[in-house]
């Protein structure tokens, strides 16, 4: 039997090589996997034109992933440091990239991290549709910005942000219900602008089918935009966002009945307290489909410690259901990352999104905390090295200081508590 998409195969009981990889990584049976994928509970983004892909799986009883933004903007224009970045993040286990290029050779370099990754790839076109026309925002056709997403899939582009729920509807509850910090997704303003210069729908709302087809053709996993996002915690679970969520809800069903597959981009700036409802509100209004979240950010205090901020609320969200984690560095709202700040906005988002997985129970996940509790109870610190997210800076601490007994850490010396208790309880 032929397919065209990940869901349609699921459907047919076709199972894909891009989910024999899922399998051979997640501990999900093969029947949970077709049926979670034939009710869009799981997404495996996969355009057929991304060759050198593995295949991974975001959804329901599945690990929690986590994605790397990186590109070039007109102030730091780097194509080699983004290609750097690229192989670090790789290195370092991200699950996904999003390139957000803003400037430059556009589709050089996104060509360049295709041929590169075998994870998957995510964009968003509305961006590059500025920087490659080149005209004002008004000026843009209609079929100028399909026009983008279809050079877009052709490049094996496997997942794309589309904006397509910030509707009419949604900016005239956006007007009656005044916000603090107003639209704060780059990819929503710019729709926003269009919208209003030129007294017309959306165009990706007004003509989603005709995004569903283009999706069908390559399978390309279509990640609702939250164009209405919050920007800041006053501007939380607001009536635009949740009027939004209501249409993203509406389009996800649309896609479905095209064997399209759909994920929803969530929020943004949060409280803690907000986080779970959040959570809860998308499945629901979005019929479970997987949920991937921007952070959030559970505070608007610490630029520079964004990184933070959004780990806490990361594993807050992920224990609560969310499936997918888009990273924040120590850099938001402030720079382009450098390399060191990816570093540590993805290694806080894995520590997010494990701590995540431990708490809703996902198969397999407390084992390596527990193999790593064992060898500390060991003192073996070649095997903690071993087991550590980031095993280089756990050495580089350890092997920091120069120690008498080279059997423990220089926190306690001889009155270490774990050798104690373990030659007491022990004998050795």
């Amino acid at each position: 039997m032929s397919y065209k998409t990940q869901m349609e195969a699921a459907r047919k009981g076709i199972l894909t090589p891009q989910m024999r990889d899922v399998l051979e990584v997640e501990k999900i049976s093969e029947e949970q996997l077709l049926e979670s994928l034939s009710k869009g509970e799981i997404v495996i983004p996969a355009n057929k034109n991304h060759h050198n892909l593995k295949g991974i799986g975001i959804g329901k009883g599945l690990r929690t992933k986590v994605n790397v933004n990186l590109g070039v903007s007109e102030d730091c224009f780097n194509l080699r440091m983004e290609l750097k970045k690229v192989e670090y993040a790789l290195q370092l286990g991200t699950d996904s990239i999003m390139d957000l290029s803003s400037y430059g050779p556009t589709q050089k370099f996104r060509r360049k991290l295709i041929q590169k990754s075998p994870v998957m790839i995510g964009t968003v076109p509305v961006y590059d549709a500025v920087v490659l026309l080149n005209k004002p925002v008004s000026d843009i056709t209609v079929d100028e910005f399909f026009s983008v997403v279809e050079r877009h899939a052709q490049d094996g582009v496997d997942f794309m942000t589309i904006h397509a729920g910030l509707n009419r509807a949604g900016i005239e509850r956006l007007r009656k219900n005044p916000r603090l910090t107003h639209v704060v997704s780059r990819g929503g303003s710019i729709l926003l602008q269009w919208m209003e210069e030129n007294d017309q729908e959306n165009p990706f709302y007004q003509h989603f089918d005709r995004l569903l087809e283009i999706c069908k053709e390559y399978d390309i996993t279509i990640s609702l935009g939250d164009g209405l996002r919050p920007g800041c915690l006053k501007d939380a679970t607001d009536a635009a966002q949740i009027q939004e969520l209501i249409s993203l809800g509406e389009l996800t069903l649309m896609a479905w009945q095209e064997n399209v597959q759909v994920m929803i981009e969530g929020p943004g700036h949060v409280p803690l307290n907000e986080i779970v409802s959040n959570i809860q509100l998308e499945k629901k209004l979005c019929y479970g489909a997987p949920f991937y979240v921007l952070g959030p950010l559970v505070t608007d205090i610490a630029p520079g410690y964004d990184h933070i901020t959004s780990a806490i609320g990361g594993a807050i969200a992920a224990s609560a259901g969310a499936d997918f984690l888009c990273y924040v560095t120590p850099a938001e709202h402030l720079r382009l990352p450098t390399l060191d700040d990816m570093k540590e906005g993805l290694i806080a988002a894995k520590i997010a999104a494990h701590a995540g997985d431990i708490a809703k129970g996902i198969p397999g996940a407390r084992q390596w905390d527990d193999r790593m509790s064992e060898a500390r109870r060991k003192l073996d610190w070649e095997e903690m090295f071993r087991l550590a997210i980031d095993p280089e800076k756990a050495r580089a601490y350890k092997e920091s200081v120069t120690l008498i007994d080279k059997e423990v850490c220089s926190m306690c010396g001889d009155l270490c508590a774990v050798k104690r208790s373990r030659e007491v309880l022990e004998g050795n």
